[in-house]
């Protein structure tokens, strides 16, 4: 097994850098060919469409200006670029961009767009495990694991994309949370702000990390083992399109039994008391430009944060972090795509409380196979490759007519991957994939529907010799 996982490794990075080299003799080609360079004026901008979206929150968005002169063999470029910026706005569901000449001989740009439905009040079925395959091979999809509740969002709130979430759930867990962003907060379009507020009861949580790399939970039959607060502020900005900067602070308060400190990890708060009172500081920078920013398949992405937990520099929870990702996406030939993905972070100083050692095995920070596993640390890195291919893609109709779906699209990939990570511990907290080079691999299909919704079906293998089905989804609210 170990064997044919690093043949695939091989031979997928193998195929990554011929891609390369064939993305530059294309554009060495298309460099030869004779291209019109005559200029063309921009006399009229129209957009149809938005019901609810303010008309200069699409014009933002699009890089062709009134007024401007644009080469005409640079014309089907910049338009399909305007597209793109404006779907990524995720306001609609399907966007429109062409020109028509005027009679003057200058040129009018056309955007149409669908808007999405924006105000989603809907029932609330979520789980209390990592993911949906820790639920389903570890506690065996009880139900009585489920946090169940409502959920009222407003996706555009003003017309300006700005959003508003209120949570009110029950069940395994307890959360009240409201939520506000709004990234066009000035009148030049450029700073956005966001706040938000919550406080979350858990019956159960997790209070160490074993050898086997799996968590061992706490959970108090009588009642609730952690309540937690937080509040936090943050602005941003964002002068041009891809360029997004932003700086946060927030207050949080955490308390848990005081069984799981005397008992089961006095390093779970790295500290003798039972609750913590501590502010967070952040710093992030993020450009991204790809054609669907919920699903690329061309472009790229870079981003980079640094933080601070509490106000010391050692004991209890302080924590100064520094993470970077790079991802990079190619369009090739007959429908053919490849991916390449980097993270990491590093996390100072390395004797941390054990609510800082979380690494891979949470949110989209995992290695495709090792899904199961949480794998703890002060520093790691991940390398992910994809090569895939669309093999079908159609619309289902909507019976009845709704403007704001009128088709449901479906486009299926078949895909296969390779990923390599490694993350870093001290030695006292050493486990079987701590401190180790970490591969896997594997093959399966990605559903792209609805608002961008991504239903991933995946078979991986990995480096312990172990094999099976994943099931993961994201969408693009």
């Amino acid at each position: 097994m170990k064997i044919i996982l690093r043949l695939l490794i091989f031979s997928l990075l193998s195929v990554a850098c011929i891609q390369a080299h064939a993305q530059d003799v294309v554009a060495v080609a298309d460099s030869a060919i004779i291209k019109d360079s005559s200029l063309v004026r921009i006399s009229a901008i129209n957009i149809a469409g938005n019901k609810k979206t303010k008309g200069y929150i699409i014009v933002r968005e699009m890089q062709i200006h009134l007024g401007d002169s644009i080469r005409k063999d640079r014309l089907e470029a910049a338009l399909q670029q305007a597209r793109n910026q404006i779907y990524n706005t995720n306001l609609f569901t399907e966007v429109k961009v062409d020109s028509t000449y005027q009679p003057d001989g200058s040129l009018a740009v056309n955007v149409g767009v669908h808007e999405k439905w924006y105000i989603y009040p809907t029932p609330q079925f979520q789980l209390a495990d990592r993911s949906f395959n820790d639920w389903i091979r570890n506690h065996n999809a009880s139900l009585d694991r489920v946090i169940y509740g409502a959920k009222f969002a407003h996706y555009n709130f003003s017309g300006r994309r700005d959003q508003l979430r209120v949570y009110l759930l029950n069940g395994y867990a307890r959360n009240v949370s409201v939520s506000y962003s709004n990234p066009y907060a000035n009148k030049a379009l450029n700073r956005g702000i966001g706040v938000a507020t919550g406080f979350t009861q858990n019956r159960e949580v997790a209070v160490k990390t074993g050898y086997n790399n799996k968590q061992l939970l706490f959970r108090n039959e009588k009642g609730f083992v952690r309540n937690s607060f937080a509040a936090s502020a943050a602005i941003s900005r964002r002068n041009g399109f891809f360029r997004t900067r932003s700086l946060g602070i927030g207050i949080n308060y955490i308390n848990v039994a005081d069984t799981i400190i005397k008992r089961y990890n006095p390093e779970y708060f790295n500290s003798s008391k039972h609750y913590q009172l501590f502010p967070t500081f952040s710093y992030n920078f993020r450009y991204i430009n790809t054609n669907n920013n919920n699903y690329p398949l061309k472009g790229k992405s870079v981003g980079g944060s640094i933080s601070k937990t509490g106000l010391g520099f050692k004991g209890g929870i302080n924590n100064l972090n520094f993470a970077m990702d790079f991802s990079r996406y190619f369009t090739h030939s007959h429908n053919f795509y490849s991916a390449i993905q980097l993270s990491g972070f590093i996390r100072l100083p390395f004797e941390q409380a054990y609510i800082n050692r979380r690494a891979m095995g949470f949110g989209g920070f995992y290695l495709r196979g090792l899904e199961d596993y949480v794998i703890d640390g002060v520093a790691a890195g991940l390398a992910k490759y994809t090569f895939s291919k669309k093999i079908i893609a159609f619309n289902i109709p909507v019976p009845f007519h709704i403007r704001a779906l009128p088709v449901v699209p479906i486009k299926i990939f078949a895909k296969t991957y390779a990923d390599a990570g490694y993350a870093y511990t001290k030695d006292k907290y050493d486990t079987r994939l701590n401190n180790k080079f970490l591969y896997s691999g594997g093959f399966g299909i990605d559903i792209l529907t609805l608002y961008d919704i991504n239903i991933k079906l995946e078979y991986s293998f990995n480096q312990l010799g172990e094999k099976g089905l994943f099931l993961h989804g994201n969408g693009g609210f």
